[in-house]
């Protein structure tokens, strides 16, 4: 579709969203398009509401150079984009810059800023993903697990990790979004929504927890046990049993990891049996979590999005928020059921620039609510006519709608 055609569209803001299969799909192929083409629509100020809504695509790159092409239904796993450098830990700075170090066996790290943009950009090298902790942290298996022979490279925030997807310094992200025993991650959720990467797959997968400590070190000599805050309470009725003193930190390897560099003989670590082979620690005990059906749900994260297909089980993610008045929220919900799709999963969050709503009502004065979004999950691919109809269904009541992405469904074992 030509520029022209793309700008006339973006200047009908009147137009209500299309409900029709035929329309949806030229949306799709307007969304997939030339995306050099796109941004002078939205510089131009001329914003197609329909096409902002449902779709988004990442116009404000600052490596305008590095474009890779759309993946398909199996998302394109070769590397075109990301830097051809080895990463080997990325991390923000006082300002708030990412900072990333290049492996190099000879010298020691130097730190590099994101002002650097003269590294060459890789063609067809090793797939570099994105997770959160060190080496040895459970998503690191979950982003080996997604993308098999994948270059791991570890952040150490959530947020490092979406900005590192943005920035090209990697090709993809891997990052968990809910646990079986520990419910959402929602500083995740709070991040789909402030950043624009799409969700182009998920793996779930089996959490097995250890008990870590230094070499010769019996369970009894311990005092006080490391790990992540979900993973202490995952662990809580062994954890109790041995009476020690739980403390919180980041991540589950990165425990190990501090136990092992500081030889604490009195303090163990919640980690994983692969964080013992790499720290040196032995494994006290094994599978320590409460409840043995314990699996983390990650989602897969890319700059662009894939094309959704129907030959196979798909999910979409969305956030939306709703208008005013009683029972939206059920008529919202409604036009999934009404169309027999599977609601998979619901999430609440606080809207942080629009906190509380304010209604006056004269007899009873003002009254103060909470003001939310609302993320959902459904069973049905964004090229099913019925997911499109629900959405345009919805549109009567929400006041923004934004699809985070739509995926294959992970029906694999989680081990």
């Amino acid at each position: 579709m030509g520029n022209k055609k793309l700008m006339k569209m973006a200047t009908r803001s009147s137009m209500s969203l299309p409900m029709c299969k035929s329309n949806l799909n030229t949306n799709f192929a307007i969304f997939n398009s030339d995306v050099t083409g796109y941004r002078r629509t939205f510089d131009s100020g001329r914003r197609c509401p329909q096409l902002h809504k449902f779709f988004t695509i990442n116009c404000k790159l600052k490596h305008r150079h590095a474009r890779g092409a759309l993946g398909s239904g199996d998302h394109n796993t070769q590397n075109y984009n990301a830097q051809a450098f080895g990463l080997q830990r990325i991390s923000q700075n006082e300002n708030g810059d990412l900072e990333f170090t290049v492996r190099d066996s000879n010298t020691l790290p130097k730190p590099l800023s994101l002002s650097d943009q003269s590294l060459p950009v890789s063609q067809g090298s090793q797939l570099r993903v994105a997770y959160q902790g060190v080496p040895g942290a459970y998503s690191e298996a979950a982003a080996a697990k997604a993308y098999p022979n994948c270059e791991a490279v570890p952040c150490e925030q959530f947020e490092t990790a979406f900005e590192a997807v943005e920035l090209w310094l990697v090709d993809r992200a891997v990052l968990p979004i809910e646990n079986s025993l520990g419910g959402s991650i929602h500083r995740n959720y709070d991040l789909l929504l402030r950043h624009r990467l799409h969700i182009v797959g998920e793996v779930q997968f089996a959490v097995h927890h250890c008990l870590l400590g230094v070499r010769g070190v019996k369970r009894e000599e311990l005092h006080r046990v490391l790990s992540h805050p979900q993973a202490l309470a995952q662990c809580e009725h062994t954890l109790s049993k041995l009476g020690v003193i739980r403390e919180a930190v980041d991540d589950t390897a990165g425990a190990a990891q501090f136990v092992a560099l500081n030889k604490l003989r009195d303090t163990g670590a919640v980690a994983s049996a692969r964080a013992a082979e790499i720290y040196d620690l032995d494994i006290l005990a094994k599978d320590i979590q409460d409840d043995c059906d314990n699996v983390t749900r990650f989602l897969m994260l890319a700059r662009e999005p894939i094309i959704p297909r129907v030959d196979r089980p798909f999910k979409t993610s969305i956030v939306f928020t709703l208008e005013e008045g009683p029972g939206v929220l059920f008529k919202a919900l409604a036009v999934f059921a009404m169309r027999d799709i599977n609601l998979t999963k619901i999430e609440s969050r606080p809207q942080r620039k629009r906190p509380l709503r304010v209604t006056d009502d004269s007899s009873n004065g003002s009254a103060k609510y909470f003001d939310y979004l609302f993320y959902v999950d459904f069973e049905a691919s964004m090229a099913d006519a019925q997911a499109q109809n629900a959405l345009g269904h919805l549109q009567e009541f929400a006041t923004f709608i934004r699809v985070l992405g739509s995926y294959p469904m992970d029906v694999s074992p989680s081990d």
